[in-house]
């Protein structure tokens, strides 16, 4: 167990005139960029598509972004012992502008989606250059309240893009939604080069020998990904299967290649053992990641192809469902250790119930009902992964916690691109393939979440193994 002391009683207003609050800010303006980003596609998706059509490429705008955030957050804590903190969160900055930029412009799906990967470079590259700069440039004492406000910004963020999205989408056009977040980048580059100053920002932290990047490995994971998701791009039995084996092949590889690098490893070792609360807790994590990725996905196409629900309507579910996983998250995080199995139990039992219900509700297209569903989800999730996480973390062995930490983020973004990828075959194959219309949207509503069930149901298995190593753990984390 690891010791923290009590946080001292801090002066706001004296951080401020000295300008480390204001570095915070300025700092954490990227967290909110990458998270309202990330969440935004949703709801411009309908206009997008009847716009630059393409309704079969519309897993990879997810897949693609979450792809480069994962190479970029990896890259990013090995590009600061060589390039100076201010120098990494501008090209950041002006790589996630540029790539919104180019979605604002695209003429083409295609265009579309490479700029998505250059926004998932940079958004990636922010968030993780916002906790290296908490770490190099903040006193110790408050940090655990600028991690506090961090969570917080990620929350407004996760809740206002959907939104943002919604109303540029309804009063101008989608491609004002990528235009803003260009000039957001824009802003945030240049008031970084301003506010970011001292040694500590403008020199390399760099002492010794970096750690390796993991390239090869990465490598293999982004073309295993990109695999799964051109198999249901044109379903043909033949090629489609051929290439859903090779990507899960590719998967599979990433995660022995990590393994063998333990310089450079994203993952501690035995990674998926069911014999081990690491194992369980990293399997719970990856299938409802995989599970819960259609409705933030597909949810809004469906529910305007299908029922004529206003795009902002389909904004506010899905903004719900962030709300609930924040305010569920903070109303359980002084639960009694003896009540965490219990907790991570019915979050993942929610998760389940919220996939499974909307299999029932889009096609049914009762507002009400599926936004009781999206609650579930995003409660579930809100209620079960911070007790997840520790007991991942306290579980694993003291030199590979590090390593632990960092990990369950990792593998959500990883189980986001895979599911992301998943569900454009599942789509594809229900009817998508044939274009976007009424009636293939009915085909699609029910088995793009029906698919995912044995997957939320291995979940919850995994969910009841973890939460006894976490009654265990209880004297520890009391």
């Amino acid at each position: 167990m690891i010791e923290h002391d009590q946080p001292r009683s801090i002066d706001w207003w004296g951080l401020w005139r000295s300008g480390d609050l204001a570095r915070f800010c300025f700092v954490s303006l990227g967290i909110f960029l990458h998270a309202t980003n990330e969440t935004m596609v949703a709801t411009v998706m309908p206009a997008m598509v009847g716009d630059l059509s393409g309704v079969e490429l519309v897993g990879w705008s997810l897949a693609i972004y979450e792809l480069g955030s994962i190479v970029a957050g990896a890259a990013t804590g090995r590009l600061v012992t060589y390039v100076a903190l201010r120098t990494n969160v501008v090209v950041a900055a002006l790589l996630f502008g540029a790539g919104a930029l180019v979605c604002a412009l695209a003429p083409s799906m295609i265009w579309f989606l490479a700029g998505r990967l250059l926004e998932g470079f940079g958004g990636g590259a922010l968030v993780a250059l916002a906790f290296v700069s908490v770490e190099r440039l903040f006193p110790r004492a408050i940090w655990p309240q600028l991690f506090a406000i961090m969570s917080a910004i990620w929350g407004v963020a996760a809740f206002s893009g959907p939104l943002l999205g919604a109303l540029f989408a309804e009063s101008l056009s989608w491609r004002w939604a990528f235009g803003m977040s260009a000039l957001g980048g824009l802003a945030m580059a240049a008031a970084s080069y301003a506010v970011l100053r001292g040694p500590k920002a403008t020199r390399p932290s760099g002492t010794g020998e970096p750690a390796p990047f993991p390239a090869m490995a990465l490598l293999v994971l982004a073309v295993g990904v990109l695999l799964v998701a051109t198999a249901g791009v044109r379903i043909e039995p033949v090629r489609s299967s051929v290439l859903l084996v090779l990507g899960l092949a590719g998967l599979a590889l990433f995660f022995a290649l990590d393994a063998r690098k333990p310089r450079s490893r994203l993952f501690p070792s035995r990674l998926f053992d069911w014999r081990t609360p690491v194992g369980n807790g990293m399997v719970m994590v990856a299938a409802f990641s995989v599970a819960t990725c259609s409705f933030p996905l597909y949810g809004p196409l469906l529910l305007t192809s299908l029922h004529g629900i206003s795009v902002l309507t389909a904004g506010y579910i899905i903004a719900a469902e962030s709300i609930s996983w924040s305010v569920l998250s903070i109303l359980v995080a002084n639960a009694r250790p003896r009540h965490e199995r219990t907790i991570i139990v019915t979050g993942a039992i929610m998760i389940a119930a919220g996939i499974a219900g909307f299999a029932w509700t889009v096609p049914l297209g009762s507002i009400p009902l599926i936004l009781i569903c999206a609650m579930l989800q995003g409660g579930g999730f809100g209620i079960a992964w911070p007790f997840v996480t520790r007991t991942i973390v306290a579980s694993a062995a003291a030199e590979e916690r590090t390593i632990a930490s960092s990990a369950v983020p990792t593998m959500q973004r990883i189980g986001y691109a895979v599911g992301a990828a998943t569900t454009g075959i599942i789509a594809n194959a229900a009817g998508f393939s044939q274009g976007l219309t009424a009636a293939t949207a009915a085909g699609v509503a029910s088995w793009l979440f029906l698919a995912f069930v044995p997957l939320a149901l291995l979940g919850c298995v995994a969910a009841v193994r973890i939460s006894g190593a976490a009654s265990r753990l209880q004297p520890e984390t009391a």
